[in-house]
């Protein structure tokens, strides 16, 4: 496995592979795999934290789909990333920073921290219609956090995940009511950094995300070995 001090950032729809991608990329150059996501679902479930205020407000927009508040997103992040790159390490996100005012404060803490060429930025291109068919059966495990790659499983009712084992569930966030609302999300609020970005000098590279994921990551890869 090598070890690069870079920073790796995926956008696309809900259901795009970020997170698989984010994993692959993660494993073949050493960076820590920072999904912003889960580590903020940690803090909404924390039982040391459920009496915070804060915290409720932030659960409450993440079970609805909705983006969580920039500010509080931006604080936590930023902290976490400061201390990993100081220890040398680098870093892949999938899908952040989510919002304008936390890429207008991230990106350049990334510039300084990694530097302009040690940024590298994809785009997983997929329709809104693969969003809702891919969220609609996603299954995660309980414990590991991977999710069950449904099209490339046996046409079984699958209750246990192929990786560790541990149970599979449904997150709220996956229902088919609530994933409009997250492609809304996306379109409104996300998607507007990818102009951002091309603005401040950074190139976002395309990739087709419908295939099967080791050739997305073949891709993305090829890509990313090239500025190296």
């Amino acid at each position: 496995m090598q070890q690069e001090k870079i920073a790796v950032a995926l956008y696309g729809l809900p259901g795009s592979g970020k997170g698989t991608q984010a994993n692959l990329i993660a494993n073949k150059y050493g960076l820590v795999n920072f999904d912003t996501g889960r580590y903020l679902e940690t803090l909404w479930y924390d039982p040391k934290r459920q009496k915070d205020p804060t915290v409720k407000r932030e659960r409450k927009l993440f079970e609805e789909g909705k983006l969580n508040t920039p500010s509080f997103v931006l604080n936590e992040v930023a902290k976490a990333v400061i201390k990993l790159a100081k220890k040398g390490h680098g870093v892949v996100f999938s899908g952040s920073p989510r919002t304008m005012p936390e890429a207008e404060t991230l990106i350049p803490l990334l510039e300084n921290l990694y530097s302009k060429k040690g940024m590298k930025f994809f785009l997983l291109d997929i329709d809104h219609k693969d969003t809702l068919e891919r969220n609609g059966k996603r299954m995660l495990c309980t414990i590991c956090r991977t999710p069950l790659l449904v099209k490339y499983y046996p046409k079984v009712t699958a209750k246990y995940c192929p990786s560790c084992g541990g149970a599979l569930y449904k997150r709220t966030l996956d229902n088919t009511k609530i994933i409009p609302k997250r492609i809304e999300e996306y379109q409104n609020r996300t998607a507007p950094i990818l102009k951002f970005l091309k603005q401040s000098g950074h190139k976002v590279k395309k990739v087709n995300g419908r295939p099967a994921p080791f050739v997305v990551f073949e891709h993305i890869d090829r890509e990313i070995r090239k500025k190296l």
